[in-house]
């Protein structure tokens, strides 16, 4: 293995393993917030154990990204000396602004798994609030500083200082739409990756309030959000399209340019003949999404030099696997909210719930596969048009060795993960369905009852010869 390559596998391998917690810290506060509220506004007290579980579950996750995310940090600098020379004055500025969305977060999340019984109920939901806020901050951030690799802008090579704009690179053409199809992914994940928690809980014990609870939560939202997301994966499209052409191409195996282009569904792409077998071609389909118009010419990849070409069969692959997953969330979304609109129990239908049980993994593979369509779709540029991967790697030798350290250590932590999230979804679940046993959430005491004789002059007067007389004991 090539030093190159043990760079790029290990920097992959820290996204991929560091992504599935980012997208976690983003989406599960704002379902504890849902259950939070649901809490104050109806005091059932299932929605307090399930505010308190998610509470705990976040907790861990937390800080298993925050290692990996600080992990990421440094092999920036060790690995992409190069780019962090360019790069590092336009990007320091969203990167400083990540950070301190994220000190902002950990501070309140503090405060939210630490203020149960000790601040007011409105300050412990307003604790709530901002930790959801920042977490969808540092993704609006972190994702500048992708969109400025993709597009980069607010950079004159050659100018120095001067040639510097870290505001206009911060506002990069993808700022926003990546944004937006990520933040919408991270909820997209966590509603079902929460769903197949708890659907696979109720497959064992479909009796569970504690459960169905959080999956009428937890598959509502995920179910929406999977319905908004093709309108942003739309959005996104043109923007690549408009800015990384060749991206576009390897997306969708477009190799020849020409108007009335084609839709490819599946299929196999074959870089040397310039087919792709096994597909569907849908006639003037792209030119119709990209253009509105069936006419419009689609650059292909015969448009583009051949040492700037992405890999064709990794994109196009990880593109499809990513749009027929989401396709399959948004058609489970649609049927479970229809149940949940007409009050029909999700746990009901066992094959629902081997279905939900299986939509939270296939969301995170989703997520995972659209960034490599990002990430390998910009090769073999790491800054497009600017500076190529080659030429920004360390010079350093040895990388496979690091590379093999981080992958044992990635799956050592991925086992100890699931395992601990599993055994927290099993025991806060008997917990709750156990009321006023040990460690559960404790009922909300009834008001004294008023008795108007209690408070009589002679009542209290008997009340305090009773506790004042030698045979009381104190």
């Amino acid at each position: 293995m090539s030093d190159l390559l043990a760079a790029r596998s290990q920097m992959a391998l820290s996204l991929a393993f560091h992504i599935v917690f980012a997208a976690v810290g983003v989406g599960l506060p704002v379902l504890i917030l849902i259950s939070q509220s649901l809490w104050l506004r109806t005091r059932n007290r299932v929605y307090l154990d399930l505010t308190r579980a998610w509470a705990k579950g976040l907790a861990l996750l937390f800080a298993v990204g925050a290692v990996s995310g600080t992990v990421l940090s440094f092999e920036l600098g060790l690995l992409w000396p190069e780019f962090m020379r360019v790069a590092g004055p336009l990007i320091g500025m969203p990167f400083s602004l990540e950070g301190l969305a994220f000190f902002t977060e950990a501070i309140f999340l503090g405060i939210f798994l630490y203020g149960w019984d000790r601040i007011s109920e409105r300050a412990h939901f307003a604790a709530a609030v901002v930790v959801a806020v920042s977490g969808g901050m540092s993704a609006l951030f972190v994702l500048s500083v992708n969109g400025w690799m993709n597009a980069p802008t607010g950079y004159l090579p050659g100018e120095g200082a001067q040639g510097i704009d870290p505001i206009a690179a911060m506002t990069n053409p993808f700022w926003i739409a990546n944004t937006t199809h990520m933040v919408l992914a991270a909820y997209i994940c966590t509603g079902f990756g929460a769903a197949t928690i708890h659907a696979w809980r109720l497959l064992r014990d479909p009796t569970s309030e504690f459960h169905q609870a959080a999956l009428r939560i937890c598959v509502g939202f995920g179910a929406v959000v999977a319905l908004l997301q093709p309108i942003s994966g739309d959005v996104t499209a043109r923007v690549v399209a408009e800015h990384q052409p060749a991206k576009l191409a390897a997306m969708e195996a477009h190799f020849e340019t020409g108007p009335c282009a084609p839709l490819v569904l599946g299929g196999i792409p074959d870089v040397e003949s310039q087919e792709v077998h096994f597909a569907l071609e849908i006639p003037c389909g792209l030119s119709l999404l990209l253009a509105r118009d069936p006419s419009a010419v689609v650059p292909g990849l015969d448009a583009i030099p051949d040492d700037e070409r992405p890999p064709v069969l990794p994109v196009h692959l990880a593109f499809q696997v990513m749009v027929g997953i989401g396709t399959f969330l948004a058609g489970l979304g649609a049927f479970s909210l229809f149940r949940l609109v007409r009050r029909k129990p999700l746990w009901m239908l066992r094959p629902l719930l081997m279905a939900l049980v299986a939509a939270g993994p296939l969301a995170f593979v989703a997520m995972e596969a659209g960034w490599v369509v990002t990430e390998v779709g910009r090769q073999p540029w790491i800054i497009y048009g600017v500076m190529r991967t080659a030429d920004a790697v360390t010079p350093v030798p040895g990388l496979v060795v690091p590379f093999t350290v981080f992958t044992c250590l990635y799956i050592l932590l991925s086992v100890i993960v699931v395992s601990l999230m599993l055994r927290l979804a099993r025991t806060e679940g008997r917990r709750a369905d156990r009321p006023g046993a040990e460690g559960g959430a404790p009922t909300p005491r009834p008001e004294p009852r008023s008795d108007p004789q209690a408070d009589s002059p002679g009542n209290v007067g008997m009340a305090r010869d009773r506790s004042s007389s030698p045979g009381t004991k104190s």
